[in-house]
Protein backbone atom coordinates (compact mmCIF):
# COMPACT_ATOMS: atom_id res chain seq x y z
CA UNK A 1 0.00 0.00 0.00
CA UNK A 2 1.14 3.67 -0.80
CA UNK A 3 2.00 6.36 1.68
CA UNK A 4 -0.22 8.72 0.96
CA UNK A 5 -0.87 12.29 2.81
CA UNK A 6 -3.55 14.14 2.02
CA UNK A 7 -3.81 17.79 3.58
CA UNK A 8 -7.11 19.97 3.25
CA UNK A 9 -10.67 19.82 4.91
CA UNK A 10 -13.77 17.58 4.58
CA UNK A 11 -15.24 21.11 3.62
CA UNK A 12 -13.77 21.35 0.82
CA UNK A 13 -14.81 20.40 -2.52
CA UNK A 14 -11.97 19.35 -4.07
CA UNK A 15 -10.95 17.63 -0.87
CA UNK A 16 -14.02 15.66 -1.31
CA UNK A 17 -12.90 15.15 -4.63
CA UNK A 18 -9.91 13.63 -4.02
CA UNK A 19 -11.03 11.27 -1.31
CA UNK A 20 -14.12 9.84 -3.46
CA UNK A 21 -11.51 8.68 -6.09
CA UNK A 22 -9.84 6.93 -2.98
CA UNK A 23 -12.76 5.13 -1.83
CA UNK A 24 -13.65 4.37 -5.10
CA UNK A 25 -10.12 3.01 -5.43
CA UNK A 26 -10.78 1.09 -2.36
CA UNK A 27 -8.13 3.43 -0.32
CA UNK A 28 -8.41 4.15 3.26
CA UNK A 29 -5.65 3.55 4.47
CA UNK A 30 -3.89 6.94 4.14
CA UNK A 31 -3.53 10.27 6.39
CA UNK A 32 -5.29 13.26 6.07
CA UNK A 33 -3.85 16.52 7.50
CA UNK A 34 -7.30 18.71 8.19
CA UNK A 35 -6.75 22.50 7.47
CA UNK A 36 -9.57 24.32 7.37
CA UNK A 37 -10.35 26.79 4.38
CA UNK A 38 -12.65 28.86 5.92
CA UNK A 39 -10.10 29.72 8.59
CA UNK A 40 -7.16 30.54 6.19
CA UNK A 41 -5.41 27.79 7.84
CA UNK A 42 -3.69 27.03 4.31
CA UNK A 43 -2.19 30.55 4.09
CA UNK A 44 0.22 29.93 7.22
CA UNK A 45 3.44 29.63 6.55
CA UNK A 46 4.07 26.14 6.39
CA UNK A 47 1.33 25.44 3.73
CA UNK A 48 3.01 27.99 1.49
CA UNK A 49 5.34 25.47 1.32
CA UNK A 50 4.23 22.83 -0.17
CA UNK A 51 1.22 24.99 -2.19
CA UNK A 52 2.84 28.64 -3.45
CA UNK A 53 -1.10 29.79 -3.70
CA UNK A 54 -2.31 28.48 -0.26
CA UNK A 55 -4.58 25.81 -1.80
CA UNK A 56 -6.12 22.60 -0.58
CA UNK A 57 -5.90 19.95 -1.49
CA UNK A 58 -1.94 18.62 -1.65
CA UNK A 59 -1.20 14.87 -1.56
CA UNK A 60 2.67 13.21 -1.08
CA UNK A 61 2.41 10.00 -2.57
CA UNK A 62 5.05 7.48 -1.79
CA UNK A 63 7.66 11.24 -1.45
CA UNK A 64 5.86 12.27 -4.90
CA UNK A 65 4.49 15.74 -4.01
CA UNK A 66 1.05 16.67 -6.42
CA UNK A 67 -0.60 20.26 -6.41
CA UNK A 68 -3.81 21.04 -7.95
CA UNK A 69 -6.95 18.33 -7.88
CA UNK A 70 -6.80 17.37 -11.65
CA UNK A 71 -2.89 16.15 -11.30
CA UNK A 72 -3.61 14.53 -8.07
CA UNK A 73 -6.93 12.58 -9.46
CA UNK A 74 -5.40 11.70 -12.57
CA UNK A 75 -1.99 10.37 -10.77
CA UNK A 76 -4.31 8.63 -8.27
CA UNK A 77 -6.46 6.80 -10.75
CA UNK A 78 -3.37 5.49 -12.95
CA UNK A 79 -1.69 4.47 -10.09
CA UNK A 80 -3.76 2.73 -7.42
CA UNK A 81 -5.82 -0.63 -8.86
CA UNK A 82 -9.66 -1.35 -8.69
CA UNK A 83 -11.69 0.44 -11.83
CA UNK A 84 -10.28 3.61 -13.84
CA UNK A 85 -12.32 6.58 -13.27
CA UNK A 86 -11.09 7.88 -16.55
CA UNK A 87 -13.50 6.70 -19.67
CA UNK A 88 -11.51 4.44 -22.24
CA UNK A 89 -12.73 5.94 -25.84
CA UNK A 90 -11.61 9.39 -26.71
CA UNK A 91 -15.57 10.73 -26.78
CA UNK A 92 -16.28 9.85 -23.30
CA UNK A 93 -13.00 11.38 -21.72
CA UNK A 94 -13.75 14.35 -23.82
CA UNK A 95 -17.18 14.79 -22.32
CA UNK A 96 -15.42 13.88 -18.94
CA UNK A 97 -12.82 16.74 -19.67
CA UNK A 98 -15.32 19.10 -20.98
CA UNK A 99 -17.66 18.79 -17.52
CA UNK A 100 -14.29 19.04 -15.28
CA UNK A 101 -13.63 22.13 -17.24
CA UNK A 102 -17.07 24.28 -17.16
CA UNK A 103 -17.35 22.68 -13.11
CA UNK A 104 -14.00 24.17 -12.50
CA UNK A 105 -14.59 27.53 -14.54
CA UNK A 106 -18.33 27.82 -14.12
CA UNK A 107 -19.96 25.45 -12.23
CA UNK A 108 -17.71 25.75 -8.62
CA UNK A 109 -17.69 29.30 -8.10
CA UNK A 110 -21.91 29.50 -8.97
CA UNK A 111 -22.99 26.22 -7.11
CA UNK A 112 -20.60 27.95 -3.65
CA UNK A 113 -22.03 31.27 -4.54
CA UNK A 114 -25.67 30.04 -3.82
CA UNK A 115 -24.32 27.50 -1.06
CA UNK A 116 -22.37 31.00 0.33
CA UNK A 117 -25.21 33.05 0.50
CA UNK A 118 -26.80 30.91 3.12
CA UNK A 119 -24.33 28.74 4.56
CA UNK A 120 -20.64 30.65 5.09
CA UNK A 121 -21.88 34.40 3.54
CA UNK A 122 -18.83 35.83 5.77
CA UNK A 123 -16.15 33.98 3.51
CA UNK A 124 -17.96 34.58 0.31
CA UNK A 125 -17.87 38.29 1.24
CA UNK A 126 -21.42 39.24 2.59
CA UNK A 127 -24.97 38.07 1.66
CA UNK A 128 -25.43 40.15 -1.81
CA UNK A 129 -28.88 39.37 -3.22
CA UNK A 130 -27.89 40.63 -6.86
CA UNK A 131 -24.53 38.00 -7.03
CA UNK A 132 -27.04 35.05 -5.43
CA UNK A 133 -29.57 35.73 -8.64
CA UNK A 134 -26.52 35.55 -10.49
CA UNK A 135 -24.61 33.03 -9.14
CA UNK A 136 -28.16 31.33 -9.36
CA UNK A 137 -28.46 31.77 -13.10
CA UNK A 138 -25.23 30.42 -13.41
CA UNK A 139 -25.65 27.10 -12.20
CA UNK A 140 -28.29 26.60 -13.68
CA UNK A 141 -26.63 27.08 -16.99
CA UNK A 142 -24.06 24.75 -15.69
CA UNK A 143 -26.32 21.84 -14.75
CA UNK A 144 -28.25 22.31 -18.01
CA UNK A 145 -24.80 21.90 -20.02
CA UNK A 146 -24.34 18.83 -17.42
CA UNK A 147 -27.68 16.91 -18.51
CA UNK A 148 -26.83 17.81 -22.23
CA UNK A 149 -23.46 16.23 -22.12
CA UNK A 150 -24.51 13.22 -19.92
CA UNK A 151 -27.28 12.36 -22.16
CA UNK A 152 -28.82 9.12 -22.00
CA UNK A 153 -25.52 7.95 -19.73
CA UNK A 154 -26.62 7.31 -15.98
CA UNK A 155 -23.23 9.59 -15.43
CA UNK A 156 -21.99 12.43 -17.01
CA UNK A 157 -19.70 10.58 -19.00
CA UNK A 158 -20.91 6.91 -19.70
CA UNK A 159 -19.90 5.56 -16.38
CA UNK A 160 -18.79 6.74 -13.31
CA UNK A 161 -15.95 9.03 -13.72
CA UNK A 162 -14.09 12.21 -12.74
CA UNK A 163 -16.43 14.71 -14.20
CA UNK A 164 -18.99 13.13 -11.41
CA UNK A 165 -16.39 13.51 -8.37
CA UNK A 166 -16.08 16.96 -9.31
CA UNK A 167 -19.34 18.17 -9.78
CA UNK A 168 -21.27 16.53 -7.22
CA UNK A 169 -19.72 18.29 -4.25
CA UNK A 170 -20.57 21.81 -4.99
CA UNK A 171 -24.22 20.38 -5.66
CA UNK A 172 -24.31 19.15 -2.49
CA UNK A 173 -23.53 22.35 -0.79
CA UNK A 174 -26.28 23.70 -2.85
CA UNK A 175 -28.63 20.96 -2.19
CA UNK A 176 -28.89 22.42 2.01
CA UNK A 177 -30.15 25.47 0.77
CA UNK A 178 -33.53 27.21 0.22
CA UNK A 179 -32.29 27.48 -3.91
CA UNK A 180 -32.05 23.77 -3.95
CA UNK A 181 -35.27 22.89 -5.77
CA UNK A 182 -34.63 25.84 -8.28
CA UNK A 183 -31.17 24.90 -9.02
CA UNK A 184 -31.72 21.19 -9.34
CA UNK A 185 -35.11 21.84 -11.28
CA UNK A 186 -33.35 20.65 -14.59
CA UNK A 187 -34.27 17.81 -16.84
CA UNK A 188 -32.09 14.54 -15.71
CA UNK A 189 -30.57 16.01 -12.85
CA UNK A 190 -32.67 14.34 -9.85
CA UNK A 191 -31.77 10.88 -11.79
CA UNK A 192 -28.11 11.71 -11.66
CA UNK A 193 -28.36 13.21 -8.65
CA UNK A 194 -29.75 9.90 -6.88
CA UNK A 195 -26.91 7.78 -8.73
CA UNK A 196 -24.63 10.00 -7.24
CA UNK A 197 -25.80 9.89 -3.65
CA UNK A 198 -26.77 6.36 -3.90
CA UNK A 199 -22.26 5.81 -3.88
CA UNK A 200 -20.88 4.40 -1.43
CA UNK A 201 -18.08 7.04 -2.15
CA UNK A 202 -20.29 9.62 -1.92
CA UNK A 203 -21.81 8.32 1.44
CA UNK A 204 -18.70 8.14 3.51
CA UNK A 205 -17.44 11.22 2.43
CA UNK A 206 -20.30 13.68 3.54
CA UNK A 207 -18.61 16.91 5.55
CA UNK A 208 -19.63 16.08 9.65
CA UNK A 209 -20.76 20.18 9.48
CA UNK A 210 -22.15 19.73 6.51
Amino acid sequence: MPDITLWGFDGSTYVRTVKMLLAEKGVTDFKQVPLNVLAGEPKAPEHLERHPFGKVPVVDYDGLRLLETSAITRYLNDKLPGPSLIPASPEDRARMDMMIGITDSYGYGALLGVAGYYLFPDFIGGQDDAKLAAARDTAVQVLTFAMKTKGSSKFLAGELSLADLYLAPPVFYASLTPDADEVLDVEGVRAWWDAVQALPSYQSTVPSFG
